[in-house]
């Protein structure tokens, strides 16, 4: 048993060399598993087709790691590396090595375990240090977003309670504010979800060849591909109620339309229904063409860009309407005629515009850099750009929708003096 606990270590954990939480290593595990049941099989055959050799011998094996023929007593037995290794490749031409003692008996190591030298058989060292320090840096970049995850979610938590308990904050606007809010804490605790379903996918122990096989089953996927679903879900529920922030920036400053309250439904409309026009598709798709794993490896590019194209048609309106927003404000300052916007509406704009392209440069900058298109350092920076962007925003639009907005403040403070004055009558009663 703990043979084979440390051989299936050795082929299911050492060549995983991405990390987890990008779930390269699924499809990765998926590949050389099936390589590893056929290399099996291949050798079962063998052993009862070859014939039995004559004499003393040490018998034919199997030992999960390679295949191994009848050996003549007191000889060395070299065979080729096995072909399910993620970098077979690069050991083409090594041997794995096992020498059958003049008793007929393969040789053992002094911890009783058989004796084997596969050193021709593993992956550069050089190579495995430059993965491990990938690896290490993909785990800082995870902590990173987690830290940021987990600050946005309590800010706009807090956020959310104070706009919806003011009375007279409660308008079209701060509506909108709310369910901007409300998408990036069901972004964040989505991510957070998905993540923990991903480490449960993965990070069970395997003890023997049927706990692989159970792993990269369809039920056993189930839970992260749920996950997987209602994050996607998410961020583009967050996307477009950010497309909805810059459509009624544009109607307040510009267009005036869409601003009465009447039209609430179809900014929920927007924010809540047009992801289900993409996800639902989207998770169709996976059903039929890529079930596999947890639906996040994205072997044709063609299906991801049903979720990637309406993230990238609201960055880039939203981004027009940054500088159509701009010029008009320009030219307004220019002729010297301020008293055209009331100081609510310059306030407006001035947290809006802060956000607009924080919100839509990365994914422009970024548009044809796919995961699946960069690697090495250019990977790194469009990965850490763009986890570190998305997981501290919500705390920057708390801060600025919220705590930082001048008529929230009054509020707080008239509920502050409020409080004060009846804690004052209630001490002078007593």
């Amino acid at each position: 048993m703990q043979r084979t606990r440390r051989t299936f270590a050795l082929i299911c954990s050492l060549f995983i060399i991405l990390p987890r939480f990008e779930m390269v290593s699924g499809k990765v595990l998926e590949e050389t598993y099936r390589k590893w049941v056929q290399y099996k099989d291949n050798c079962i055959t063998m052993t009862r087709k070859e014939p039995r050799l004559q004499g003393l011998f040490c018998n034919r094996t199997f030992d999960v790691y390679a295949c191994w023929p009848d050996a003549p007593a007191g000889t060395m037995v070299n065979i080729s590396c096995p072909f399910y290794l993620p970098w077979y490749e690069k050991v083409a031409q090594g041997v794995v090595r096992r020498r059958c003692g003049p008793d007929g008996l393969w040789e053992t190591e002094e911890n009783g375990q058989v004796w084997r030298d596969k050193s021709q058989c593993e992956e550069e060292k050089e190579v495995e240090s430059q993965e491990l320090w990938f690896q290490q840096l993909m785990v800082t970049f995870r902590t990173v977003y987690t830290v940021g995850y987990s600050l946005s979610l309590f800010s706009l938590l807090t956020a959310l309670v104070v706009l919806m308990s003011f009375r007279r904050l409660r308008c079209t606007r701060n509506y909108i504010h709310a369910n901007l809010f409300l998408s990036f804490i069901l972004r964040a605790v989505a991510v957070i979800v998905k993540d923990a379903m991903v480490d449960r996918h993965w990070g069970k122990e395997i003890m023997k060849t049927s706990d692989v096989s159970e792993m990269l089953s369809h039920q056993a996927a189930i839970g992260c591909r749920i996950a997987q679903v209602t994050m996607q879900y998410f961020v583009l529920a967050n996307h477009y109620w950010f497309f909805g922030e810059a459509i009624y920036l544009y109607s307040v400053l510009i267009a005036s339309v869409l601003v009465d309250n009447n039209k609430y439904l179809l900014y929920i409309c927007l924010g809540w229904g047009t992801p289900l026009l993409f996800v639902a598709p989207w998770v169709v798709v996976k059903l039929l063409k890529e079930n596999k794993e947890c639906w996040a490896v994205n072997e044709n590019l063609n299906y991801w860009w049903i979720i990637r194209s309406p993230v990238l048609l609201a960055s880039l309106v939203n981004f027009m309407i940054f500088v159509k927003i701009l010029k008009v404000i320009f030219t307004k300052l220019r002729a010297g005629n301020p008293n055209r916007y009331p100081d609510y509406k310059l306030r407006l704009a001035k947290s809006t515009l802060t956000l607009i392209p924080l919100f839509g440069i990365h994914e422009i900058v970024f548009i044809f850099a796919t995961d699946e298109h960069t690697s090495g350092i250019v990977r790194c920076i469009k990965v850490f750009f763009s986890l570190f962007i998305s997981s501290f925003q919500g705390f920057l639009v708390a801060i600025l929708y919220c705590f930082a907005n001048k008529e929230v403040q009054e509020e707080l403070k008239r509920k502050l003096s409020s409080w004060r004055t009846q804690a004052e009558i209630v001490c002078c009663r007593q």
